[in-house]
């Protein structure tokens, strides 16, 4: 079976009640126009409700809370090519500054 992830990362872009009234499904296709090599999955609740859109690149263990659609190229860029987490969209609860 050839790898369709060959980075290894996951993005799990909640799409719970909460974080869907937060705008998660539109954060969601973001991803998905623009992913690259990342899977994008919409997950369940990933439990930190109130703090959404909720996102969470596996295997990197990074938190991004309230992320908004036009942000997406940023973390995508950034992060998923660049490798480098975008420090000031990151859920502070589970990355302190």
């Amino acid at each position: 079976m050839p790898e369709t992830n060959p980075k290894g990362r996951q993005v799990l872009v909640c799409q719970n009640r909460t974080c869907r009234k937060q705008g998660s499904e539109q954060v969601l296709a973001a991803f998905q126009s623009q992913s690259g090599s990342s899977e994008i999955v919409a997950s369940g609740c990933l439990g930190q409700c109130g703090n959404g859109p909720m996102v969470l690149v596996q295997p990197d263990q990074v938190w991004y809370c309230r992320l908004q659609p036009d942000e997406v190229p940023t973390v995508v860029t950034r992060h998923l090519q660049g490798g480098e987490p975008v420090r000031g969209m990151l859920y502070s609860k589970v990355h302190p500054r």
